[in-house]
Protein backbone atom coordinates (compact mmCIF):
# COMPACT_ATOMS: atom_id res chain seq x y z
CA UNK A 1 0.00 0.00 0.00
CA UNK A 2 2.30 2.73 1.09
CA UNK A 3 4.52 1.42 -2.13
CA UNK A 4 1.57 2.53 -4.45
CA UNK A 5 0.87 5.45 -2.97
CA UNK A 6 4.71 6.65 -2.73
CA UNK A 7 4.33 5.82 -6.73
CA UNK A 8 1.10 7.46 -7.13
CA UNK A 9 2.28 10.60 -5.27
CA UNK A 10 5.75 10.71 -7.88
CA UNK A 11 3.59 10.41 -10.67
CA UNK A 12 1.29 13.50 -9.61
CA UNK A 13 2.87 15.68 -7.59
CA UNK A 14 6.22 17.56 -8.80
CA UNK A 15 7.67 20.15 -5.71
CA UNK A 16 10.07 21.41 -7.65
CA UNK A 17 7.18 23.41 -9.56
CA UNK A 18 5.09 24.61 -6.36
CA UNK A 19 8.97 25.78 -4.31
CA UNK A 20 10.24 27.81 -6.83
CA UNK A 21 11.23 30.17 -4.19
CA UNK A 22 13.89 27.88 -2.71
CA UNK A 23 15.73 27.61 -5.74
CA UNK A 24 16.84 24.50 -8.13
CA UNK A 25 16.43 21.30 -5.91
CA UNK A 26 18.54 18.56 -6.11
CA UNK A 27 17.58 15.13 -6.35
CA UNK A 28 18.26 14.17 -2.96
CA UNK A 29 16.00 16.59 -1.76
CA UNK A 30 13.07 15.92 -3.53
CA UNK A 31 13.83 12.04 -2.96
CA UNK A 32 13.33 12.88 0.58
CA UNK A 33 9.85 14.73 0.28
CA UNK A 34 8.55 11.50 -0.58
CA UNK A 35 10.50 9.34 1.59
CA UNK A 36 13.06 7.81 -0.88
CA UNK A 37 16.48 7.79 -1.46
CA UNK A 38 18.36 9.43 -4.53
CA UNK A 39 18.96 6.64 -6.25
CA UNK A 40 15.01 5.07 -6.15
CA UNK A 41 13.52 8.54 -6.81
CA UNK A 42 15.56 8.95 -9.89
CA UNK A 43 15.24 5.15 -10.70
CA UNK A 44 11.18 5.81 -10.52
CA UNK A 45 11.21 8.29 -12.89
CA UNK A 46 13.42 7.12 -15.35
CA UNK A 47 10.43 4.06 -15.32
CA UNK A 48 8.05 6.57 -15.31
CA UNK A 49 9.39 8.33 -18.57
CA UNK A 50 10.36 4.59 -19.81
CA UNK A 51 6.65 4.04 -19.64
CA UNK A 52 5.69 7.17 -21.58
CA UNK A 53 8.56 6.37 -24.10
CA UNK A 54 7.29 2.97 -24.68
CA UNK A 55 3.56 4.50 -25.18
CA UNK A 56 4.86 6.50 -27.95
CA UNK A 57 6.35 3.46 -29.55
CA UNK A 58 3.46 1.40 -29.49
CA UNK A 59 1.31 4.62 -30.97
CA UNK A 60 4.19 5.01 -33.68
CA UNK A 61 3.98 1.06 -34.72
CA UNK A 62 0.52 2.51 -36.79
CA UNK A 63 1.38 3.18 -40.06
CA UNK A 64 -1.49 6.03 -40.05
CA UNK A 65 -0.72 7.39 -36.70
CA UNK A 66 3.20 7.79 -37.50
CA UNK A 67 2.24 9.41 -40.81
CA UNK A 68 0.03 11.66 -38.80
CA UNK A 69 2.49 12.52 -35.94
CA UNK A 70 4.75 13.39 -38.79
CA UNK A 71 2.77 16.23 -39.65
CA UNK A 72 3.41 17.73 -36.28
CA UNK A 73 3.45 21.58 -36.79
CA UNK A 74 6.46 22.11 -34.42
CA UNK A 75 9.79 22.55 -36.24
CA UNK A 76 13.47 22.37 -34.66
CA UNK A 77 14.65 24.97 -32.44
CA UNK A 78 11.00 25.60 -31.36
CA UNK A 79 9.89 25.87 -27.39
CA UNK A 80 6.58 24.07 -26.50
CA UNK A 81 5.03 24.80 -23.01
CA UNK A 82 1.93 23.06 -21.56
CA UNK A 83 -0.09 24.79 -19.35
CA UNK A 84 -2.60 22.48 -17.11
CA UNK A 85 -3.03 20.80 -13.83
CA UNK A 86 -2.58 17.02 -12.86
CA UNK A 87 -3.92 15.81 -16.30
CA UNK A 88 -1.29 17.49 -17.70
CA UNK A 89 1.57 17.47 -14.74
CA UNK A 90 1.00 13.81 -14.54
CA UNK A 91 4.57 12.09 -15.01
CA UNK A 92 2.66 9.65 -17.42
CA UNK A 93 0.31 12.62 -19.20
CA UNK A 94 -0.43 12.98 -22.72
CA UNK A 95 2.39 15.68 -22.63
CA UNK A 96 4.85 13.14 -21.40
CA UNK A 97 4.20 10.87 -24.27
CA UNK A 98 3.86 13.87 -27.05
CA UNK A 99 7.67 14.46 -26.24
CA UNK A 100 8.41 11.42 -27.39
CA UNK A 101 6.92 11.92 -30.87
CA UNK A 102 8.27 15.45 -31.26
CA UNK A 103 11.13 16.08 -33.91
CA UNK A 104 14.55 16.08 -32.76
CA UNK A 105 15.51 19.94 -31.58
CA UNK A 106 11.76 20.83 -30.62
CA UNK A 107 12.22 21.75 -26.73
CA UNK A 108 8.71 20.54 -24.76
CA UNK A 109 8.45 22.40 -21.23
CA UNK A 110 6.17 21.46 -19.07
CA UNK A 111 4.70 23.83 -16.59
CA UNK A 112 1.57 22.15 -15.59
CA UNK A 113 0.85 22.16 -12.04
CA UNK A 114 -1.60 19.60 -10.25
CA UNK A 115 -4.33 21.38 -8.46
CA UNK A 116 -3.92 24.21 -10.43
CA UNK A 117 -6.97 26.23 -10.98
CA UNK A 118 -6.75 28.73 -13.95
CA UNK A 119 -6.65 32.01 -11.28
CA UNK A 120 -3.24 30.33 -10.15
CA UNK A 121 -2.00 29.44 -13.80
CA UNK A 122 -1.78 33.51 -14.19
CA UNK A 123 0.86 33.13 -12.12
CA UNK A 124 2.83 31.20 -14.30
CA UNK A 125 2.55 34.45 -16.85
CA UNK A 126 6.00 35.98 -15.96
CA UNK A 127 7.46 32.22 -16.15
CA UNK A 128 5.92 32.51 -20.00
CA UNK A 129 7.71 35.24 -20.92
CA UNK A 130 10.59 34.20 -19.60
CA UNK A 131 10.72 31.09 -21.17
CA UNK A 132 9.56 32.48 -24.97
CA UNK A 133 7.40 29.57 -25.97
CA UNK A 134 7.01 28.98 -29.94
CA UNK A 135 3.46 27.26 -28.81
CA UNK A 136 1.59 26.89 -25.72
CA UNK A 137 -0.49 23.56 -25.30
CA UNK A 138 -3.36 25.00 -22.43
CA UNK A 139 -5.65 21.82 -20.85
CA UNK A 140 -6.97 24.22 -17.19
CA UNK A 141 -10.62 24.33 -16.06
CA UNK A 142 -10.98 20.91 -14.43
CA UNK A 143 -10.57 22.05 -11.08
CA UNK A 144 -12.03 25.52 -11.59
CA UNK A 145 -15.07 23.58 -11.39
CA UNK A 146 -14.71 21.27 -8.13
CA UNK A 147 -17.69 21.85 -5.86
CA UNK A 148 -17.07 22.37 -2.45
CA UNK A 149 -19.95 20.99 0.34
CA UNK A 150 -21.05 18.96 -2.35
CA UNK A 151 -23.50 16.10 -1.09
CA UNK A 152 -26.62 14.24 -1.89
CA UNK A 153 -28.81 16.60 -1.09
CA UNK A 154 -26.50 19.77 -2.09
CA UNK A 155 -24.71 20.45 -5.19
CA UNK A 156 -21.80 22.33 -3.76
CA UNK A 157 -20.29 25.73 -4.93
CA UNK A 158 -17.51 26.22 -7.44
CA UNK A 159 -14.07 27.01 -6.38
CA UNK A 160 -14.02 29.14 -9.04
CA UNK A 161 -17.10 30.78 -11.23
CA UNK A 162 -17.98 30.38 -14.61
CA UNK A 163 -17.56 34.07 -15.56
CA UNK A 164 -14.08 33.64 -13.75
CA UNK A 165 -12.92 30.66 -15.33
CA UNK A 166 -13.75 32.61 -18.86
CA UNK A 167 -11.90 36.00 -17.54
CA UNK A 168 -8.75 33.72 -16.76
CA UNK A 169 -8.25 31.89 -19.92
CA UNK A 170 -8.78 34.42 -21.96
CA UNK A 171 -5.75 36.46 -19.67
CA UNK A 172 -3.83 33.50 -20.22
CA UNK A 173 -4.73 33.72 -23.88
CA UNK A 174 -4.48 37.64 -24.66
CA UNK A 175 -1.71 38.33 -21.75
CA UNK A 176 0.83 35.32 -23.59
CA UNK A 177 2.36 37.23 -26.65
CA UNK A 178 1.52 34.54 -29.12
CA UNK A 179 -0.39 34.48 -31.95
CA UNK A 180 -3.73 32.67 -32.38
CA UNK A 181 -2.08 29.73 -34.69
CA UNK A 182 0.56 28.83 -32.16
CA UNK A 183 -2.62 28.87 -29.00
CA UNK A 184 -3.94 25.00 -28.55
CA UNK A 185 -6.77 24.50 -26.23
CA UNK A 186 -7.00 21.24 -24.77
CA UNK A 187 -10.87 20.85 -23.12
CA UNK A 188 -10.77 19.44 -19.48
CA UNK A 189 -11.32 15.23 -19.84
CA UNK A 190 -14.37 13.62 -19.21
CA UNK A 191 -15.77 13.28 -15.39
CA UNK A 192 -17.15 9.77 -14.33
CA UNK A 193 -19.65 11.60 -12.27
CA UNK A 194 -21.01 8.28 -9.95
CA UNK A 195 -17.28 7.07 -9.28
CA UNK A 196 -16.23 10.53 -8.12
CA UNK A 197 -19.45 10.91 -6.02
CA UNK A 198 -18.24 7.54 -4.50
CA UNK A 199 -14.54 8.43 -3.65
CA UNK A 200 -14.12 8.16 -0.03
CA UNK A 201 -11.84 10.44 0.15
CA UNK A 202 -13.78 13.40 -2.04
CA UNK A 203 -16.59 12.38 0.09
CA UNK A 204 -14.89 13.34 3.33
CA UNK A 205 -13.34 16.49 2.13
CA UNK A 206 -16.94 17.20 0.97
CA UNK A 207 -15.51 18.09 -2.75
CA UNK A 208 -16.81 16.59 -5.98
CA UNK A 209 -17.20 17.29 -9.73
CA UNK A 210 -19.92 17.11 -12.58
CA UNK A 211 -19.97 16.75 -16.03
CA UNK A 212 -22.18 19.44 -16.58
CA UNK A 213 -19.39 21.58 -14.91
CA UNK A 214 -17.14 20.20 -17.34
CA UNK A 215 -19.30 20.33 -20.51
CA UNK A 216 -19.60 23.97 -20.05
CA UNK A 217 -16.20 24.94 -19.78
CA UNK A 218 -15.39 22.55 -23.05
CA UNK A 219 -18.55 24.73 -24.55
CA UNK A 220 -16.83 27.90 -24.07
CA UNK A 221 -13.21 26.55 -25.73
CA UNK A 222 -14.74 25.14 -28.66
CA UNK A 223 -16.37 28.35 -29.05
CA UNK A 224 -12.78 29.84 -29.29
CA UNK A 225 -11.45 30.64 -33.22
CA UNK A 226 -7.90 28.75 -31.70
CA UNK A 227 -8.12 25.47 -32.41
CA UNK A 228 -9.37 23.59 -29.72
CA UNK A 229 -9.34 19.48 -29.18
CA UNK A 230 -12.04 17.95 -27.32
CA UNK A 231 -10.76 15.36 -25.12
CA UNK A 232 -14.14 14.16 -23.79
CA UNK A 233 -14.88 11.62 -26.11
CA UNK A 234 -11.73 9.74 -26.03
CA UNK A 235 -11.32 9.86 -22.02
CA UNK A 236 -15.01 8.46 -21.11
CA UNK A 237 -14.85 5.48 -19.07
CA UNK A 238 -10.61 5.78 -18.68
CA UNK A 239 -10.24 6.57 -15.48
CA UNK A 240 -8.60 5.98 -12.42
CA UNK A 241 -10.94 4.92 -9.13
CA UNK A 242 -11.53 8.88 -8.49
CA UNK A 243 -13.41 9.04 -11.63
CA UNK A 244 -11.49 12.47 -12.90
CA UNK A 245 -7.51 11.05 -12.83
CA UNK A 246 -7.52 9.24 -16.20
CA UNK A 247 -5.53 6.01 -16.50
CA UNK A 248 -2.84 5.30 -19.05
CA UNK A 249 -5.17 4.17 -21.54
CA UNK A 250 -7.06 7.49 -21.03
CA UNK A 251 -3.70 9.80 -21.38
CA UNK A 252 -2.94 7.60 -24.49
CA UNK A 253 -6.58 8.42 -25.93
CA UNK A 254 -5.61 12.10 -25.02
CA UNK A 255 -2.29 11.92 -27.16
CA UNK A 256 -3.90 10.07 -30.10
CA UNK A 257 -6.80 12.84 -30.25
CA UNK A 258 -4.02 15.83 -30.07
CA UNK A 259 -1.85 14.31 -32.75
CA UNK A 260 -5.06 13.72 -35.15
CA UNK A 261 -6.43 17.45 -34.11
CA UNK A 262 -3.24 18.62 -35.21
CA UNK A 263 -2.70 16.41 -38.58
CA UNK A 264 -6.15 17.42 -39.75
CA UNK A 265 -5.41 21.13 -39.47
CA UNK A 266 -1.78 20.99 -40.97
CA UNK A 267 -3.93 19.19 -44.39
Amino acid sequence: MAENLTHRLVRFQQPEKTLRYLGELPDSRLAGLFGLDTEAYRKLLEDLDDRSRRIAAELLEDPAFAERADRLPFLPGQRIVALGESTTADRLSWFSILRHLLPEGVEPVDLAVSGSTTTQALALLPQLAFRRPDWILCMLGANDVQRLGRRAEAPGTRLVSEAETERNLLALRDLSGLGPDRWIWLTPSSVDQERADAYAHFRRAGIGWTSEDVDAVADFLLGRPELTVDTRPATAGRHLDDGVHLTLEGQRAVTVALVDALAREAS
